[in-house]
C-alpha cells in the first residue's frame, strides 16, 4: 500500500531506473491514448518484477520518485498495487480476471481478539455469502482458511502477488487456500484491532467482478445483505467480542479503509471499555489530545482519564495516513467523535511532542493536562489491562 517515504541511498538498479522512466512518462501524458501506452508498458515490467521477486527495485524506484516526481510515484504505487492484486488466468480455454480482495471486521474487546483457523464449515458458508451479497453474479470466490491480524498479512508486493496468483488458482478450482500457520507472525495484543477475511475471485474477462457493478446493485446495499447474512458466520469465531464487519473489497482498498476506520472506532471502544472496568461514565471521562512529530508530524496521541484527576488510565494512537499532514483537520473528527461517545472534556495541546516510548515495555507515551507525556495505567484495583488501544 501506499505510503510515507524518505529518501534512501541505494543504488538504482536497471529495472528500478526502467520503472522510474515509464511512471514519468505516464504522470507527463496528455491524453487517453498516450496514457495506454504507457500503461501497457509499465504493467509489463512491473508484472515481471513482480514474478521475479524483485521487491527491491521496486522499492527503491518508489523512494526515489517519492522525492524527486511525487506525481511518478503516485502512478507507480497506483500501478504496483493493482498488479499484485489482480491478474488473468486462464481455464479450459477461457480467460478470467482475478482479484484479491480483503473483508476487514473492526472488533475490541477486554480479552484477546482472535486470529485463527476457519473450519470447512464457515469457509464454505462466507463464500456462498459473500458470493451471493458482494460479488458479481458469475465470480469465483476462494478464501484463505485463516482470519489475519494486520501482523499476518502480507509484508511485500512480490508476497501479495504470490497470495493473489494461489488463492486465484484455487478460485479456478473451485476451492479454498490452506495457510502454513507456522509461519506467520505473532499477533500483536491490543484492546482494539481489525481482524481479515482475505480471499480471490475469477470472473470471466469483461463481467462484472462486484454486485455493485451490477444494474440493480449498490455498495450500501451490498454491505447491508453482508452484515445481515453473512457475517453470523463469524460470530462463533470472536466471542468477547465487540466487532463491526466493514465492505469488502480489492485488496489494498480494503485494507486502507480499514485503517481509516479503525481510528474513530479505537476512541468509541476506549471509552466503552473505561464505562466496562471501571463504570466510569463517558461524562467523568477527560480526553487530552497532542500532536506528536518525528521529520514531519506522524500522528495524534489521546490520553484519557477522569475529569477529576490529572491520571491517565488509557491511550489512543490516532495515526495520519496517506497524504494527511499538520494542515489536515483531524482534530475536528478527534473532537466529533468523543463527543459521540459522550466525553465531555476534551483538550487540545498546542504543543510539538516527540514520539516517545516507554523504555520499559514499548508502549505509546500519552499527553496529560501538564503537557507531558506519560504512561497510561489503570487503576491496581481494577484489574483491567494497560494495553495500549490500536
Amino acid at each position: 500500500m501506499k505510503r510515507t517515504r524518505f529518501g534512501a541511498r541505494d543504488r538504482l538498479s536497471r529495472d528500478a531506473a526502467e520503472l522510474q522512466r515509464l511512471a514519468a512518462g505516464l504522470s507527463d501524458s496528455g491524453g487517453k491514448l498516450e496514457d495506454g501506452y504507457w500503461e501497457a508498458r509499465l504493467a509489463e515490467t512491473v508484472d515481471s518484477l513482480l514474478k521475479n521477486g524483485a521487491e527491491d527495485d521496486i522499492n527503491t524506484a518508489l523512494d526515489r520518485l517519492f522525492e524527486a516526481n511525487p506525481r511518478a510515484h503516485d502512478e507507480l504505487a497506483d500501478m504496483v498495487e493493482a498488479r499484485a492484486e489482480s491478474g488473468r488466468l486462464e481455464a479450459h480455454d477461457q480467460a478470467f480476471d482475478i482479484l484479491l480482495f480483503a473483508a476487514p471486521v473492526l472488533a475490541w474487546s477486554r480479552f484477546s481478539i482472535p486470529s485463527c483457523p476457519l473450519p470447512a464449515a464457515t469457509l464454505t458458508a462466507l463464500s456462498v455469502q459473500l458470493g451471493a451479497h458482494v460479488f458479481g453474479g458469475q465470480a469465483r470466490v476462494a478464501l484463505t482458511d485463516y482470519l489475519f491480524s494486520p501482523d499476518q498479512l502480507p509484508r511485500s508486493f512480490c508476497d501479495t502477488w504470490q497470495l493473489t496468483q494461489a488463492l486465484g488458482a484455487a478460485a479456478l478450482a473451485g476451492g479454498h487456500l490452506t495457510i502454513d500457520t507456522d509461519g506467520l507472525a505473532e499477533t500483536n495484543r491490543f484492546l482494539s484491532d481489525v481482524r481479515y477475511l482475505v480471499g480471490a475471485i475469477a470472473v470471466p474477462c469483461g463481467q462484472a467482478p462486484f454486485r455493485w457493478n451490477e444494474k440493480d446493485g449498490s455498495k450500501d446495499g451490498a454491505l447491508k445483505e453482508w452484515q445481515k447474512q453473512g457475517c453470523p458466520n463469524l460470530e462463533p469465531l470472536l466471542t468477547g467480542c465487540a466487532w463491526e464487519p466493514l465492505l469488502p473489497d480489492a485488496y489494498h482498498a480494503a485494507c486502507r479503509n480499514a485503517d481509516r476506520l479503525s481510528r474513530p472506532h479505537s476512541l468509541r471502544a476506549s471509552v466503552a471499555f473505561l464505562q466496562t472496568v471501571l463504570g466510569l461514565m463517558p461524562d467523568a471521562i477527560r480526553a487530552v489530545v497532542g500532536p506528536c512529530y518525528d521529520q514531519r508530524m506522524e500522528e495524534y496521541r489521546v490520553g484519557l482519564g477522569p475529569r477529576d484527576k490529572s491520571d491517565i488510565y488509557h491511550g489512543i494512537v490516532w495515526p495520519l495516513l496517506g497524504a494527511e499532514d499538520e494542515a489536515t483537520d483531524a482534530a475536528s473528527e478527534i473532537e466529533a467523535v468523543l463527543r459521540e461517545a459522550g466525553v465531555k472534556e476534551i483538550s487540545f495541546l498546542d504543543h510539538h511532542f516527540p514520539m516517545e516510548f516507554c523504555d520499559d515495555c514499548g508502549a505509546p507515551l500519552y499527553p496529560n493536562t501538564d503537557a507531558e507525556l506519560v504512561h497510561a495505567e489503570m487503576p491496581e484495583e481494577s484489574g483491567g489491562s494497560s494495553q495500549a488501544l490500536h
